[in-house]
């Protein structure tokens, strides 16, 4: 079985179903189980999952709705995210926030589109989406940045919504991901070391992607651990196995001796 489920009739809670049920039936089925699933699905219980396992995360706060009047400090700038959307829904340039009063005015509205929200600082600095495969054992891939480097100043540099889905945004064509050759050792080192315990952290399996960012003093921030990324042929981590020397014939051989290895 290979589990290419992300929601059910697009609610992100139930995403970690299919893969109960398939534990419950006994089927062995493609990458992490029910409860990988669903504990990277919510971005608050991931985040207090990253800082209760040392593990550096931008610091945040969640709304549920109602006054803003009371809301703790964060520190500014910082970015509006659903709680529980997953593929970027709900984030783009208008959620990111510089004042407290534009932060207070945005709120409610985001809240009631996309209901319960976090609010989390932006981290300005470089972007990596690092892949990882293999049971029991995984393997780090070449680690993919996001090239922001054509984006004028009145854009901030993020990989929201338009970026991903929208083929009339500027920002779906000039955010391309590339795999650099000219990291110091002890940064790649770092990104990979980060990448390896948060995967286990999540208790992820077969495969994975852990989406990063790298301030200007080499500090790694773990944005979100994507249990079940996207297998397309044009996806992210079948960019990583390709530089990696791996085509998509042998991807799918590797999962199926996954999958015989727990049958």
């Amino acid at each position: 079985m290979f589990n290419l489920c992300e929601s059910v009739d697009d609610n992100p809670h139930l995403g970690g179903h299919p893969a109960a049920v398939f534990e419950l039936l006994g089927l062995p089925f493609t990458g992490s189980g029910s409860l990988a699933l669903m504990l990277t699905t919510d971005k608050l219980l991931a985040k207090r999952q990253l800082a209760a396992a040392g593990l550096l995360t931008p610091a945040s706060l969640t709304y549920e709705g109602g006054s803003v009047g009371d809301l703790p400090d964060i520190p500014l700038p910082a970015i509006i995210k659903p709680r529980f959307e997953d593929a970027s829904i709900g984030i783009d340039q208008e959620s990111v926030l510089f004042t407290p009063r534009e932060l207070r005015e945005k709120l409610p509205d985001f809240h009631a589109r996309y209901g319960s929200l976090l609010v989390e600082q932006f981290i300005d600095g470089r972007e990596f989406n690092i892949s990882l495969f293999g049971f029991p054992v995984p393997q780090v891939l070449p680690m993919a940045e996001i090239d922001f480097s054509a984006f004028p100043q009145d854009l901030h540099r993020i990989v929201g919504y338009r970026a991903k889905w929208d083929e009339d945004a500027f920002e779906f064509h000039h955010t391309p991901r590339f795999f650099p050759q000219d990291l110091p050792a002890p940064a790649e080192a770092n990104l990979r070391r980060v990448a390896v315990e948060a995967y286990h952290l999540f208790m992820l399996r077969d495969y994975g992607r852990i989406d990063v960012r790298m301030d200007s003093a080499g500090n790694v921030y773990v944005l979100e651990a994507n249990a079940n990324p996207c297998l397309s042929p044009d996806a992210g981590f079948v960019a990583a196995a390709a530089q990696g020397g791996m085509n998509y014939t042998a991807i799918v051989q590797q999962f199926v001796q996954f999958l015989s290895a727990r049958s």
